[in-house]
């Protein structure tokens, strides 16, 4: 970050800014958009995409900005040469338009983030999401078209992934071996609804699914396969521990979690519900040379062997602006997959499922996610909960177990099933291919 700032102080001296669209006009999106409108240096929103195009306009104008609905490429183009601000309800302009440099997708959705992604991929944007749910689904295939492309996929600073991702790099780079990256939750409940939650939704603005899927465990699950996905690291077992420890300090983390699972191979990732400073992110690491861990006790981390590093706050949408600088003036990703998954988020039942019923979006009513290492979700051909919306059971389930490929069938001609489906061909094990065969899936009609 303190290179970034100087970059952008001078690409703003010099009158030059890197283009921005945003797809989103939500709870995040307003965040996002009035950052980039008020603040940010170097860099202009240029347009806003949203299925309701005026919740884009109203985005805008609460930030003091006028803007200009388009239905066509050449118009956006001309909006944004003029110094404008176009709306629009169709993302594939802003994918296509030759005078965007970036795409932040920020709806949460998963089959329309799909296309959102591919199509500017496709002609040559960097793509920055803040959009956990598609990137923890089908992250790792997005990130090998966006390399052939020669362009950036990115998760964002500032949310807990990133904060993860910028923490790990730093705990690493002082020589510190990272064992176990951590995130910290003022709640989990796995059967909280959109009815449990409306309060809480409507006193901030938010909507009541997306507030459940942050109280039931699927967003964490999310955060957590993404940081696994780019550090290699796993979970300790299926849901991660997610011990409670209201009102106690993080530094008494390492006691929290088992240490053959933090020390062994590449380390883990998990959770803690409540501890101090919250709501922010952890790095436990260890040090072997006993001249420099004599020197961390000096420096106030303890005695050792497991040193605990924090970051007591995640500022969301304030961090984006980094996150589009370090794409395209440095081609550096806050957080993307090192390859192929390593941690999915799977599909679980929030009550008895019956034959028949057709399951909810995120933070719904039918199903929450839990966090399960891919190797073993491929195995037991466990379903994606990022591809779960719309598939109707074919048998029954009950609540609180794992939801199967063979328990479901899942809607036609999705790009999201079909690139999950790429996905786990091209990173199979070469000795024992288990990617999913889209022959075996049964589809809904």
């Amino acid at each position: 970050m303190i290179i970034v700032d100087t970059a952008l102080e001078r690409l703003e001296s010099e009158g030059r800014h890197i283009r921005v669209a945003l797809v989103g006009a939500g709870f995040m999106g307003a965040g996002i958009a009035l950052q980039l409108l008020t603040v940010a240096r170097g860099m202009r929103l240029v347009a806003v995409v949203n299925r309701n195009v005026e919740k884009a306009r109203l985005i805008c104008a609460k930030a003091g900005f006028d803007t200009c609905e388009v239905s066509s490429i050449d118009a956006l183009e001309q909006v944004v040469t003029q110094q404008g601000i176009a709306i629009t309800d169709d993302p594939t302009l802003v994918c296509a338009a030759g005078n965007i440099d970036v795409v932040i997708e920020a709806t949460g959705a998963v089959e329309y983030g799909a296309h959102v992604a591919m199509a500017a991929i496709t002609h040559g944007k960097h793509v920055v999401l803040m959009n956990a749910e598609l990137d923890g689904t089908i992250g790792p295939i997005l990130k090998v078209y966006a390399d052939r492309q020669g362009v950036i996929l990115t998760s964002c600073d500032g949310d807990q992934p990133g904060e993860t991702m910028n923490l790990y790099r730093f705990v690493r780079g002082i020589g510190v071996k990272p064992i176990m990256c951590g995130n910290i939750k003022g709640l989990h409940d796995p059967h909280r609804n959109p009815s449990t939650q409306m309060e809480f939704a409507r006193r901030w603005g938010q909507k009541p699914h997306m507030v459940a899927s942050f109280a039931d465990g699927t967003k964490i699950s999310f955060e957590q396969a993404l940081v696994a996905n780019a550090t290699g690291m796993r979970v300790a077992k299926r849901g991660m521990y997610g011990p409670d420890k209201r009102g106690e300090a993080v530094d008494e983390a390492p006691n929290w979690f088992p240490l053959n699972a933090m020390m062994e191979g590449p380390g883990i990732v998990d959770y803690v519900v409540g501890a101090l400073p919250a709501p922010g992110v952890f790095v436990l690491g260890t040090c072997e040379h006993p001249m420099q861990r004599r020197y961390l006790q000096l420096y106030k981390l303890g005695a050792g062997p497991i040193y605990v590093f924090y970051t007591p706050y995640h500022l969301c949408h304030f961090e984006v602006p980094n996150t589009i600088a370090r794409a395209v003036i440095f081609k550096d990703a806050a957080l993307a997959p090192l390859a192929g998954p390593v941690v999915d988020v799977v599909t679980t039942a929030k009550v008895d499922l019956v034959p028949g019923d057709l399951i909810d979006g995120f933070g719904g009513y039918k199903t929450y996610g839990l966090a399960e290492n891919h190797d073993v979700a491929q195995r037991e051909r466990l379903l994606p909960v990022g591809l779960a919306e719309g598939c109707r059971l074919r048998r029954p389930v009950r609540r609180d177990e794992v939801v199967t490929y063979d328990d479901v069938d899942v809607p036609h001609h999705r790009l999201c099933d079909r690139l999950r489906m790429e996905q786990d061909v091209c990173f199979a094990p070469a000795a024992s291919p288990n990617g999913t065969d889209l022959g075996t899936l049964k589809h809904t009609a």
